[in-house]
Order: C-alpha cells, then sequence, then structure tokens
C-alpha cells in the first residue's frame, strides 16, 4: 500500500480525509456565501460515481472545462515505488542510446531503484547533500521549488532548495550535453550556485565501491571516470564524497557520465556554459521548420513542446520506445504507432519513414492479430499524412505479412479471427472484437492506400473481404451484446456471454474492458454517429468507466492492488471520438484533466497510469513514468482541436477538413490570439492565425489552406460563452454559416482572410 518504505502508510479511508480536508479548506468543496463557486463532489464521491462528476462540474464552469477547474482537486502526480521515490527526469540528447536520470526533487543522478525487474539500474549513482548537517537535497518538500524548465519546455531542469537553518538558496541546474561522445555516454552536466549567505554542497558517491582521483575525475575500479569535477570541488576519500563551500553566486560544476568513458576524455574537461549552449541549439534544431504552435495559455504553450522532446529523450535512435529506464523501455504497436503519429502532428514528417519501419517489424506472437490490425492502420495513416509512396512499396516485405495473417486466418463457420488473448494481460482466449474490428478497419484502410498506388485488383479484393468481415462481425455483436441493460452492452468477448461490467473497475476483466473499449471505438466498424458507437460511449460515461475525461483502472494485483486511478493514455481513442462527433466540451474535459492531474507539474511527465489517492498530501502515486504514449494521447488531442482531418464518409480516404472546431472558447476572449503554423494534415499543411476582438465586434482568422484537394472545408469560431456569431465574410464576400459558429470554405484555395461579425448576448 506504500510508496516507498519511508512514507506514513495510510489506508485509503484515512488519506481520501486528509484530502478532502485539504480541499475544502481551499475550497474547492465549499460553497461560498457570496459567490459562484458551486459545490463539488469529494475525493471519494467521484470515486464511487458511475458518472464523470468532476468532469460534469468542469463542464458547468464560464467556458467550460479548464486547467484551473482541475489542479487543485487532488495532490499532483509524484511518487514512484523506487528507493529514490521522486520520480525521475530522462536526461538525454535526442533519441541517444544512453540515458540518464536525475531524480526530480534534485536528489540524485541515477539514483537505484531496488525495484527489479520493473526498474533498471544505470550508471553509478550520484547524490547530493547541502550544508554542514548534510541535508539531503529536495528532501523537505516545503522548502522545495517545483523544479523547472529552461524557457519552459526545454529540458535544461533547475531546482531551487532553500536551506532550513540559514537564508541560503541551492540551485541545481541540470542538462544532458548532446555532443556524440556525451550522449554516448550518457552525460549529465550539474551546476551549484548558491545566494543568500555561504553555503555547503556535498556530491557522493557509493561508499561500497572503490574510487581514485585524477586531474578532476574521479575514476572507478577500472580506472574509468564516473564524474568529472571543476577546481570548485575538494575530494575527501575517507567518504567517497566531493565537497564545494561556495560563496553567494559562486559555481561548482560536475559531469556525471552513466556509461564511464577514458579518463583523458575531451568530456572531463567539457565547459559547462559551451555545452548548455549546444544543448539549447540541438534542441532548437528538433523544431526548426517544424509546427509552431502559440495559444493563449501558458502552460500549454510549454506542454506541448516539452512533450515532444520528453518523447525524443525516451527514443533510442529511429525506436520511439514506450519508456526508458524501466522495463517498458521498448516498442508496443498500438501504443508506441500513436507516439509515432503525435510527433508526426507536429510537423516531424522527415523521420517518419524510419520511425514506421521498427513498427513493421515488431512482432508479438500473444497479440499477433491486435499487432496487425494496428500495424497496418498505421501504414495507411502514415500515407495520408506523407503521400510517400516510395516507402510504402519499399516496406512491402514488412507489412505483407500481417496482411497474409488476417486474410488467411479468418474462420469459416464464424467468420471471424481465431481466439485471441482478452487482452495483452489477460492470457483468457475469446473471439476479441477489439482484434477483429481493427483487423477488418486495416483491410479497409489498406484497400484505399492500394487504391492509389495504382493496385486496383488488389485493392478490390480487399475492400470485398473487409465487407463480408464486417458482416461477420455485426452478426457476432448482435447475437452477443445485451440490451437488457442501459445502455446496453457490448462485449469484447464475442458468442461467450460476457457479463456487463458495472462498475466497470470492479473487476480486473472490467478494468480491461475500459481500456480495451476505446479501441473498439476508434475502428470505426460501427459507424460513425451509429446507435452501436452511441451504446459504446454511454457504457463508458455512466458505468464508472470515465474521470476527468479519462479512463478509469483498478489494478488487481501489484503494488496498486485495488488502488482506483486512470490510464489516460488509453482514453485518445475516446477522445477522438468525441471531437469526431462533435462533443467538444467532452473532449475538453480530458484535455484539461490529463494536463492538470495526469502530468507532473511543471514538468509534463506521466506514466502508465496515476492513482487518486495512492500516496500521501504531498503527491500521489504513477506507474512507470515517463511514458511516451500518454504524452501522445495530449499531443494528438492538442492537435485535433485546432486542425481535424476525417474520413467522414468511411470509405479509408480522409475527406473531411475542420478548423477550430474544438478549440476552448476561453482562446477566443476579448483580444487573444492562436497562432499555428504548417501544421501536417491528409491534405498538406495548413495554417491559422485568430485574433479575437469580441469588444470591436468581430474574429479575424487568416486560414492558409493545404495544396491538395480537400471536399469538404469548415472553420469554426468558438466565442465565449455570451457572445454570438451574427455573419461571416471570407475575402471580403458575405457567407452563410453553418451552423451557428462556422462557415465552408470548400473549393478555396490559398491565403484567405476570415471575419466573423459578433456580438454580446447579455
Amino acid at each position: 500500500m506504500n510508496v516507498v518504505s519511508s512514507c506514513r502508510i495510510l489506508t485509503l479511508s484515512q488519506y481520501v480525509a486528509v484530502v478532502y480536508a485539504i480541499l475544502f479548506a481551499s475550497g474547492v468543496n465549499a460553497e461560498e456565501t457570496a459567490g459562484a463557486k458551486p459545490k463539488v463532489a469529494t475525493v471519494q464521491q467521484m470515486i464511487d460515481a458511475r458518472t464523470d462528476v468532476w468532469g460534469d462540474a468542469a463542464m458547468r464552469q464560464p467556458n467550460g472545462a479548464s486547467y484551473e477547474f482541475f489542479k487543485d482537486l487532488l495532490p499532483p502526480v509524484r511518487w514512484v515505488n523506487t528507493d529514490f521515490r521522486h520520480y525521475p527526469i530522462v536526461l538525454s540528447a535526442p533519441a541517444a542510446p544512453e540515458k540518464a536520470r536525475l531524480i526530480s526533487n534534485g536528489s540524485a543522478i541515477n539514483a537505484r531503484a531496488n525495484k527489479p525487474p520493473m526498474w533498471y539500474e544505470q550508471g553509478t549513482p550520484v547524490s547530493f547533500f547541502v550544508g554542514e548537517d548534510n541535508d539531503p537535497f529536495g528532501s523537505d518538500l516545503s522548502r522545495l521549488e517545483t523544479p523547472a524548465y529552461q524557457d519552459g519546455f526545454l529540458p535544461i531542469v533547475t531546482i531551487n532548495y532553500r536551506s532550513k537553518s540559514k537564508n541560503i538558496t541551492y540551485r541545481e541546474e541540470s542538462f544532458a550535453p548532446v555532443a556524440k561522445e556525451a550522449a554516448a555516454s550518457g552525460a549529465v552536466m550539474v551546476r551549484f550556485t548558491t545566494s543568500g549567505s555561504e553555503g555547503s554542497i556535498t556530491t557522493r558517491l557509493p561508499a561500497d565501491e572503490r574510487f581514485t582521483v585524477r586531474d578532476h575525475a574521479v575514476l572507478n575500479s577500472k580506472g574509468r571516470c564516473v564524474v568529472a569535477f571543476s577546481k570548485d570541488w575538494t575530494w575527501i576519500a575517507d567518504n567517497n564524497s566531493l565537497v564545494a563551500r561556495k560563496t553567494p553566486n559562486g559555481r561548482a560544476d560536475l559531469v556525471v557520465f552513466t556509461r564511464p568513458v577514458a579518463a583523458d576524455s575531451p568530456l572531463v574537461g567539457a565547459s559547462f556554459d559551451e555545452e548548455r549552449r549546444s544543448c539549447r541549439a540541438q534542441w532548437d534544431v528538433l523544431f526548426s521548420g517544424k509546427t509552431r504552435l502559440k495559444t493563449p495559455e501558458a502552460i500549454v504553450n510549454n506542454a506541448w513542446p516539452s512533450l515532444i522532446i520528453g518523447t525524443y529523450m525516451m527514443a533510442e535512435g529511429d525506436r520511439m520506445h514506450y519508456s526508458a529506464g524501466n522495463a517498458y523501455a521498448k516498442l508496443y504497436e498500438g501504443e508506441c504507432g500513436d507516439t509515432m503519429q503525435s510527433v508526426m502532428l507536429f510537423g516531424h514528417l522527415e523521420y517518419a519513414a524510419p520511425m514506421l519501419k521498427p513498427l513493421l517489424e515488431f512482432n508479438r506472437e500473444d497479440t499477433k492479430f491486435h499487432v496487425a490490425g494496428h500495424k497496418l492502420q498505421l501504414l495507411a495513416w502514415f500515407y495520408w499524412m506523407t503521400r510517400d509512396a516510395s516507402t510504402i512499396r519499399a516496406y512491402r516485405p514488412l507489412w505483407q505479412p500481417s496482411l497474409d495473417l488476417i486474410l488467411n486466418s479468418r474462420e469459416q463457420e464464424t467468420g471471424l479471427l481465431p481466439k485471441d488473448r482478452y487482452a495483452g494481460d489477460i492470457a483468457t482466449k475469446v473471439y476479441s472484437l477489439n482484434s477483429n474490428a481493427n483487423c477488418w478497419r486495416a483491410l479497409r484502410d489498406l484497400a484505399a492506400v492500394l487504391d492509389e498506388l495504382g493496385e486496383d485488383g488488389e485493392a478490390q479484393k480487399l475492400r470485398g473481404v473487409a465487407a463480408d468481415f464486417r458482416k461477420s462481425i455485426l452478426a457476432a455483436v448482435e447475437k452477443s451484446e445485451r440490451r437488457d441493460v442501459k445502455p446496453p452492452f457490448i462485449p469484447v468477448a464475442l458468442l461467450a456471454d460476457e457479463e456487463p461490467h458495472d462498475p466497470l473497475t470492479a473487476t480486473r476483466t472490467g478494468s480491461y474492458y475500459d481500456l480495451i473499449c476505446p479501441y473498439i471505438i476508434g475502428s470505426g466498424i460501427f459507424g460513425h454517429g451509429s446507435q452501436r458507437e452511441d451504446w459504446l460511449l454511454g457504457y463508458l460515461q455512466q458505468h464508472g468507466g470515465v474521470a476527468m475525461g479519462m479512463m478509469r483502472t483498478k489494478p488487481a494485483s501489484g503494488q496498486f492492488e485495488n488502488e482506483p486511478g486512470v490510464v489516460p493514455l488509453y482514453g485518445v481513442r475516446y477522445q477522438m471520438a468525441l471531437l469526431r462527433r462533435d462533443e467538444r466540451e467532452k473532449a475538453l474535459v480530458g484535455f484539461y484533466g490529463h494536463l492538470a492531474q495526469g502530468m507532473t507539474r511543471g514538468t509534463f511527465i506521466g506514466g502508465e497510469g496515476e492513482r487518486f489517492v495512492h500516496g500521501d498530501k504531498d503527491g500521489r502515486s504513477f506507474y512507470l513514468p515517463p511514458n511516451s504514449a500518454s504524452n501522445a494521447a495530449w499531443l494528438i488531442v492538442l492537435r485535433n482541436l485546432l486542425v481535424q482531418d476525417w474520413d467522414l464518409d468511411e470509405d479509408g480516404k480522409p475527406e473531411t477538413l475542420r478548423l477550430l472546431y474544438g478549440a476552448p472558447r476561453r482562446w477566443l476572449e476579448d483580444g487573444k490570439r492562436i497562432d499555428l503554423v504548417k501544421a501536417p494534415t491528409a491534405f498538406g499543411k495548413v495554417s491559422l492565425h485568430v485574433c479575437s476582438n469580441l469588444n470591436a465586434g468581430r474574429v479575424d482568422v487568416e486560414v492558409e489552406l493545404p495544396p491538395r484537394p480537400v471536399k469538404t472545408v469548415l472553420l469554426r469560431a468558438p466565442v465565449r460563452e455570451g457572445w454570438i456569431v451574427e455573419a461571416a465574410e471570407i475575402g471580403g464576400q458575405r457567407v452563410n454559416l453553418v451552423g451557428l459558429d462556422a462557415v465552408d470554405m470548400s473549393g478555396m484555395s490559398g491565403i484567405l482572410p476570415v471575419r466573423f461579425s459578433v456580438k454580446a448576448t447579455k
């Protein structure tokens, strides 16, 4: 039950009471006699509810859900189940093979986790202490500031820690240098400075290992350098420590090597300032010529580039890994396919073909149909985003086996694929609606791509097989669904009498149903806006499947046994379905819920799942951070708030472009701007410049439409509450409104000015 041995262990009810008391004291749950703040459900009421009571409350706020509404409802995510307790921040050069971990309270680099097999050990642990009493850096949270990135998103991390007895603030600044040798060694450069009074910093290496010092280098027993240090440090051999006593604003620099280097390596004498400039420049290059986005919310502007950087720091070469520093530092088809999509959506198209190759090579026998379906869907999506026919043809030996597997595996009697695992972690073999639906989608999507490549015969064959396959799936669903509950329950296990799960997280299977169901929704097997799609979404929303717009779960074993929480990364297809159906306000609940309660504060790091109450008053537990698919889920939704390219006629080929359809209304408050430049779509790149001048009676939008033909293009002006759109002009010509707040730009091209005339309603 406890996060780490040094945390006080609280029962669930005790912890909820503590959190509730904090929330009540801060006014989150109190009705103000003179204010407009409504009553919000308690933590326990939220956990017990079948519906998303906090999400519903957020939508009732002026202009809907917001980060501010969610951020104080729970303590921040902070704790991991390791000896170092505080979550790690991965530091590396872009896609470097060697990673280092900075402990987020500044206490250490490459600290021992001592939690095999889920956490890996890496490098020589180096710990930091301050003051004459050797106070562990960052140990007292009341004196610790939240880690901060340079400019809000660059991976140059600053952590400030105040002395407990003197007027001293210790500043620790860390980053991974990006030069080739530094990247290969997993180097981290660290600088300590002090302000206020003179201070003391101690850097300690393991007491049970033997080290020697030569020319400002600490060498291990093999004569390799594990730490290099500036002249400001003094080596204390008795306890394997370096000590620096600094006047205010003095500096003491270190280089910590995850993979030890030669004692005469140039890195031993590397300049902190020069390497920091190079680090910043290298990350700037990663964004050069890519998508640029600026919204009216600073936290969003910091989060999106930080998440992309974090994703590249988890990657190893062309492999977009699920995590780093733990057992998830590898590929998973569906999850890492989302990771690849997220960086492509923000303009990183030139890296797409190399990133695609490992995902096409990936195989997992236990989930081979799930893998095959998502592999081919990713291939088709890659084609529409890049129109790179040569890569599709070149990679055919990699994807053809997945196609053959689907085509040759269907049973004659049922028309379905053979029984497959219920989920990756549930070995029970079932006729999986998830596997069948996503393999059907793969055939349909690939047929459309082969049409574009001129393979008419093969495309026609696949369309025929896909149509027959869909009939078999729908027939099995009709035999399996339960209409005696509301809304009707559609099982994952077809033809198996799977009981409706209520609430969904009451059982292990139900928790996994909650994570798998969005994959079924995302397959589109039932059709856009269909009754069965309504049922799937409604069952999640009404039977305990959603909290703060994210998918709920309650593990049945392991460190988080019976601890309720959310898994944000598996909600991306749920939220995308809401956007496709133009249920913007519900989608924004997940967008802001994830930002506020599915990531760390200031550093935007997510895990595979976050707990509601497992932790203490200072923070909650989360599982195996960082997580690239968590990054991807939020990035994909952010992009689709502003730019959506859809296949709404369901022929496998995108034909609809919707702009600003999911944008929060608060982003169009008077004087606010949105700038989006070079955003890739299935039709080419699009740019938007939005300026809200409500008090002048207008919202002005400059749209640069993509170069390829689009059947339908719609642009919305989602003005804030209390305002309506009266009329619109495109290029100075009056046009009719579509619905209440959009215009139809179909058939137009180039750069066009659009003006929405607005007025206040109260």
